[in-house]
């Protein structure tokens, strides 16, 4: 499963104070080694870039848990009901959705497929989704992440 990637931006001097350290001066004014300055960049790398930067597979899935079943409290993804993303070789913007649904007669079985198109579309980088609903293997309780378990009380 993909985890949120967020960039965390220091507080304004919080970067010059963190490459003063980095060079072992403690006036942030000082000029730090080229060493330091490595040092300190690398560490800012540690969280995930802008969202343009982003992997385009997490930046989707990020998209897909904005989208909740109506009946359930819990996002679509961690529901278990996507089932694959598939980002052909190429930068051509297509996207594969393979998802399913809790039951064939799910109230939604007309509108989510096509919410979630508009959703993974919207994504920079996507120009076309395709979402293909399938029944095999059919969704079960334990196609859910541990957290939508947690979330439903089956802990």
């Amino acid at each position: 499963m993909f985890g949120r990637f967020r960039r965390q931006e220091p507080p304004d001097g919080a970067a010059a104070t963190a490459e003063a350290e980095a060079s072992g001066s403690g006036d942030p004014t000082s000029a730090p080694t080229a060493d330091a300055v490595e040092a300190a960049a690398s560490e800012a790398d540690l969280g995930a870039g802008p969202a343009d930067e982003r992997p385009l597979e997490a930046r989707i899935v990020e998209a897909l848990q904005t989208i909740y079943d109506p009946e359930i409290p819990v996002n679509i993804y961690e529901l278990g009901l996507i089932y694959d993303v598939a980002i052909p070789e190429g930068d051509d913007g297509r996207v594969g959705i393979k998802m399913t649904l809790t039951s064939p007669h799910c109230p939604v079985a007309e509108s989510l497929p096509g919410d979630v198109k508009r959703r993974v579309e919207a994504v920079e980088g996507v120009e076309e989704a395709e979402v293909e609903v399938v029944w095999d293997p059919a969704w079960n309780p334990e196609m859910m992440s541990e957290a939508a378990k947690l979330e439903l009380g089956f802990f």
